[in-house]
C-alpha cells in the first residue's frame, strides 16, 4: 500500500474480508470458508485492518458481504464520478473482471504490473465483462469452491456465451443451437440437467455493486497521511521505516 501511495495514488481504499464466510455460504454449502487456514495467517487479519487505519488508508472490512463486494461497489461510485479519471482493482481476481469498463474501469495485477482493461478481458477469457458471471457459473470457480456445470470448460462457455449472450437464452435442445460447438448435445444435456444450479452459481459469481461503502463520496478516500497510533503499530509489527516513509509522504502531498 506505501507502494502505491509512492507511486502517486491520491485516492486508497482497501476491502477486507474480516471473516471469510459470508451470505453467499447460506446459498451454496460448499462455498469458501475459513476451513483449512493457517491460524497463523488468520491471526494476521484483524493487525493488518488495525495497521492500514494507521497508515491513514480507508479500510473496508466486510462480515456479510466480501472483499470483493465492496471493491465492486466502490469501483461503481468512483466510475460515475466526473472528477474520477481512471478506476484501478488491484487484484486480478476472475469474479472482478466483470467490474471492467472499457478503458474507465480497469484491473491491475500488481505481481506482473499488467493491466486489465475491456479488450484485455474479452481476449482473455472470450467473453464481455457483464457476462463473467455467466461464464464462472458454467465454468466454475475453484477458489470460491463452486464447481461450475459438468462437462463445460473455458471455450465451450465463451463460444456459447459469445452466441447467446447468457446462459439464459442458451436453448436446452443442442439442435436449436445456432452457435457450431464441439459435443454440444453433451453441453446441452449437462445445462439442462443443471440449469437451476447454474443460475444459483451465477448468483455467487455476480458481486454486489450497492453497498454503501464511500458515504463521502470519492472524496473520502483522498489519503491525508497517518494517524496518531502509526509509532506504536510500527512498533508491534517490526516495521520501523514506516513512519519516516509516511511522514516523508504526508509532506510532500498534505504539508
Amino acid at each position: 500500500m506505501l507502494g502505491l501511495l509512492e507511486s502517486g495514488a491520491t485516492h486508497l481504499g482497501v476491502a477486507t474480508d474480516h471473516v471469510v464466510e459470508s451470505f453467499r455460504n447460506a446459498l451454496w454449502p460448499g462455498y469458501k470458508t475459513g476451513e483449512g487456514i493457517d491460524p497463523h495467517l488468520l491471526g494476521q487479519f484483524g493487525p493488518l485492518e488495525d495497521a492500514l487505519r494507521a497508515c491513514g488508508i480507508v479500510v473496508w472490512p466486510m462480515v456479510e458481504f466480501e472483499a470483493d463486494d465492496a471493491l465492486a461497489s466502490a469501483a461503481t461510485l468512483a466510475a460515475i464520478d466526473p472528477a474520477v479519471a481512471q478506476v484501478i482493482i488491484c487484484s486480478p481476481d476472475k469474479d472482478l473482471a466483470q467490474c471492467v469498463d472499457g478503458t474507465r474501469v480497469v484491473q491491475l495485477d500488481r505481481r506482473t504490473d499488467r493491466y486489465r482493461d475491456d479488450a484485455a478481458v474479452r481476449e482473455h477469457f472470450g467473453v464481455a465483462p457483464s457476462q463473467i458471471p455467466d461464464w464462472l457459473a458454467l465454468v466454475g470457480d475453484s477458489a470460491d469452491g463452486f464447481p461450475g456445470i459438468p462437462g463445460w470448460g473455458a471455450r465451450s462457455a465463451a463460444a456459447v456465451l459469445a452466441g447467446y449472450g447468457s446462459i439464459d437464452a442458451i436453448p436446452d435442445d443442442a439442435g436449436q443451437w445456432s452457435v457450431p460447438v464441439r459435443g454440444a448435445a453433451r453441453l446441452a444435456r449437462a445445462l439442462r440437467a443443471n440449469r437451476d444450479q447454474a443460475e444459483l452459481f451465477r448468483t455467487l459469481a455476480r458481486l454486489r455493486r450497492d453497498l454503501e461503502v464511500l458515504p463521502a463520496g470519492i472524496a473520502g478516500l483522498q489519503w491525508r497521511g497517518p494517524t496518531d497510533a502509526i509509532d506504536a503499530i510500527a512498533t508491534a509489527i517490526g516495521a520501523p521505516e514506516v513512519p519516516e516513509r509516511l511522514a516523508r509522504l504526508a509532506a510532500e502531498r498534505v504539508g
